[in-house]
């Protein structure tokens, strides 16, 4: 904690500049949404794992591109899998790190896949043609429906719209992980784990809150409250 407040450490998102260089970013509505629910947000910088799992109270993995499927055992679907196996080496240690310490994580799209699939789930690569869903597009909301009794009801209520741009999707949870919401169409947009501090999301809950409101959906802004509340219990 710092004055304070806790501590979240939040993934990057990467690029490569036309250099050729490696380029590290975040979009602001991740920082912004952690620092509104009373936290100081901090960006990771793909290095030092262990030693920002020490120094930060929580870990929140952030949405971006797909997940490697030799993680799950399967070979690349088609040429809609686009990774970054850097990313993911890196995210795979700070899980590992923050994990082994105690510490609480929330996973937002990419980050909720990723952390099923480090548990032991698997995940469907390409949804629109594994199970011809569509659920990539910024202007799509789509329904939820929350597993009654879920941190999903209780926060946000039985029923709501979602934005919706992902272009892979868990298929089976890992062991521990339990359902908490799906959408409409069947696929799971929610879990919590059995007895850890983590849970993940498959919509993108920043872009829900705060100067991004969108008066379709919830004002997402309970889950970061949520989180913190975990980070907080699980803060030595």
């Amino acid at each position: 904690m710092i004055n304070g407040k806790l501590v979240i450490l939040v993934s990057s998102d990467s690029g490569v500049l036309q250099s050729g260089a490696r380029e590290l970013r975040s979009p602001a509505a991740y920082t912004r949404a952690i620092a509104q629910a009373g936290a100081v947000p901090v960006i990771g910088g793909e290095q030092c794992p262990e030693e920002l799992a020490e120094l930060c109270d929580g870990l929140l993995l952030s949405g971006g591109p797909d997940i490697e499927p030799e993680l799950f055992g399967e070979t690349i679907y088609n040429d809609t899998v686009h990774m970054d196996t850097p990313r993911t080496k890196y995210e795979y240690a700070l899980l590992k790190a923050f994990l082994a310490k105690g510490k609480a994580v929330m996973g937002i799209c990419r980050g909720e896949q990723l952390i099923n699939v480090y548990l032991g789930g698997d995940m469907y690569q390409d949804l629109a043609h594994q199970k011809g869903l569509f659920h990539s597009s910024y202007e799509l909301r789509h329904k939820v429906k929350a597993v009654p009794g879920s941190f999903v009801e209780k926060l946000l209520g039985s029923e709501f719209l979602v934005n919706s741009t992902h272009h892979q999707a868990v298929r089976n949870l890992a062991p521990g992980l339990k359902l908490a919401a799906e959408s409409a169409d069947g696929v799971i947009e929610a879990y919590e784990h059995e007895s850890l501090p983590i849970f993940g999301v498959q919509w993108h809950p920043e872009r829900l809150t705060n100067i991004m409101r969108d008066e379709r959906t919830p004002d997402m802004a309970p889950l970061f409250t949520y989180f913190l509340e975990k980070v907080k219990a699980h803060t030595k």
